[in-house]
């Protein structure tokens, strides 16, 4: 099983050679492929052959290019992600309304269920508030639970003049964790068969993810627990690096421990399988402990 999380942060050349990624840079290292789950370009000074990308796609092996802020601003995203993609597409586009909207409203509910322990876990007062939305929440959260949960949310973390709009560095690590997490769940989207742009909430003809950011909501918590750990005056290089290591935390998943980047693997699959079954009972979501 693949485990690795691999930043490129230097000029360097990547290329491929028998089963494995040579980097050469100031030094050569050589790292095996079956080992890579995620394979971050941070530097612009980075170049890489065809006969990696191809090996690296050929393997559901995550690539993400960052610009010259080193922010992540693209990934490789797979054609075919596994055998019958083109079965799975074709179910993908007849998905059940009435199954899409039950699912969704899972989704809503176990993402205002890990914000209201988040709040807890900090002694925050608003996680109160945040029980009465659960309950309040109605099929396909018609009344838009999450969104006022989310006001609430992100006051009670960050203070009341905290707007998701301002350009702090606050906001620069929520977004970077955020991007590394959707990329991870489009991943696992495409590795399953599926495609990203057709989501179970998200529409936006703009959004080449829609299905993602569905998907991805119950483990933004994780990203929000680590900002607050951090409360970073700078969002830099070493900040970037700190973020990222949450792929490689443990939490708890089907009665197991797994690594996050794991974890959302086996969360999606459970996804595509209540969907296919009109069962949300067979969702995985993490465990509930933060």
């Amino acid at each position: 099983m693949s485990w690795r999380v691999v930043v490129i942060s230097h000029r360097a050349k990547l290329d491929y050679k028998l089963d494995y990624m040579v980097v050469r840079g100031e030094t050569t290292c050589k790292v095996h492929l079956s080992e890579i789950s995620i394979l971050l370009i941070e530097s612009t000074g980075v170049s890489l052959t065809a006969a990696l990308l191809s090996e690296l796609s050929k393997r559901k092996v995550k690539v993400i290019f960052c610009d010259e802020k080193r922010n992540p601003v693209s990934e490789l995203v797979s054609y075919y992600g596994c055998h019958d993609t083109s079965l799975k597409i074709r179910e993908q586009i007849v998905w059940n309304e009435n199954s899409r909207g039950n699912v969704w409203t899972e989704i809503v509910v176990e993402k205002i269920r890990k914000q209201k322990e988040l709040l807890e876990l900090l002694g925050k007062s608003e996680a109160e508030l945040l029980g009465q939305y659960l309950v309040e929440v109605r099929y396909n959260d018609e009344t838009n639970r999450e969104g006022h949960a989310a006001k609430v949310y992100f006051n009670a973390l960050f203070g009341k003049e905290f707007s998701r709009s301002l350009d702090t560095p606050i906001n620069a690590a929520l977004n970077y964790g955020y991007s590394i997490l959707l990329s991870a769940v489009n991943r696992e989207i495409v590795k399953s068969g599926y495609i990203t742009q057709l989501g179970l909430f998200h529409d936006n003809m703009f959004n080449p993810f829609n299905l993602g950011s569905d998907l991805m909501e119950p483990f933004r918590p994780i990203v929000d627990r680590r900002v607050v750990e951090m409360m970073p005056e700078k969002f830099e290089h070493e900040e970037k690096v700190e973020m990222l290591s949450i792929l490689n935390e443990k939490i708890s998943i089907e009665g197991r421990n797994q690594y996050l980047n794991n974890a959302i693997g086996i969360y999606c699959r459970s996804v595509f399988n209540a969907i296919h079954d009109s069962d949300v009972a067979q969702i995985s979501f993490w465990g509930n402990e933060l």
